[in-house]
């Protein structure tokens, strides 16, 4: 039977048309996929996720007037004040970076984007990004993401209060959770994670639920971050 579902709604946001058309033939060429909006910079961008509800974001992050994490940030905040279940309250950003060891990357991420992606990525790639994202089941390119942070460990050393606060987090974690933190922050797969601890997927699931629930992270991604800000994953491990 076909696949009845509706697709994934994306919004392309980039100062380059060009790069706007080109991605968005690319992804309305695919049929679980389609292309509802358009923006050429962040102000663009957060007017027009109030006008149109998109479940994933591709965001530029060097645009002129409001860049990419300004954004991020606003459209992010806007979907948190939205009732359960609407449509705008799970978006999820993915941002567009030059270069793979970008410090803007590592702020948009901050900022509460699910994920990142270099911009000259492979057309599936791309594609597949915006699927896993749309899932929220798996951390987009997890060797370039654990390459980032490397890079930028010392930055996520310094303490503030919301790091305290996910040191606590962190201890409240049981064993298992624990356990199940740290693969994460490894960047394995659910399928990955069940088969090393010899678990289930839907027990691993329930695992990774509770864990983002304690740490109050929005998703995989975050989850990552917080366990390098804590020291629970060191650089080159």
């Amino acid at each position: 039977m076909p696949d009845l579902s509706p697709p994934i709604r994306v919004a392309l946001v980039d100062d380059q048309q060009l790069v706007r058309s080109g991605f968005s033939m690319l992804i309305n060429s695919q049929p679980d996929l389609e292309v509802v909006a358009e923006a050429g910079n962040g102000i663009e961008a957060v007017q027009a996720l109030n006008a149109t509800a998109a479940d994933v974001v591709l965001m530029d992050v060097r645009m002129p007037g409001m860049d990419g994490i300004e954004a991020t940030r606003k459209i992010l905040e806007q979907a948190a004040t939205q009732p359960e279940g609407s449509q705008r309250a799970g978006v999820k950003i993915v941002v567009l970076t030059t270069f793979d060891l970008d410090e803007y990357a590592l702020a948009a991420i901050r900022a509460g984007a699910s994920g990142f992606l270099v911009k000259d990525a492979p057309p599936e790639e791309l594609l597949e990004a915006i699927r896993t994202v749309y899932r929220g089941d798996a951390v987009i390119a997890p060797s370039t993401t654990r390459r980032l942070l490397d890079h930028v460990a010392p930055l996520l050393r310094t303490q503030t209060p919301e790091q305290s606060g996910h040191a606590a987090a962190v201890e409240r974690l049981t064993a298992r959770e624990r356990e199940v933190f740290t693969l994460i922050a490894q960047g394995k797969s659910n399928p990955e994670i069940a088969a090393g601890l010899f678990l289930s997927e839907a027990t691993v699931k329930t695992h990774v639920g509770h864990i983002l629930a304690k740490l109050g992270a929005r998703d995989r991604v975050q989850i990552v971050v917080i366990a390098y800000e804590t020291g629970v994953v060191s650089p080159g491990l």
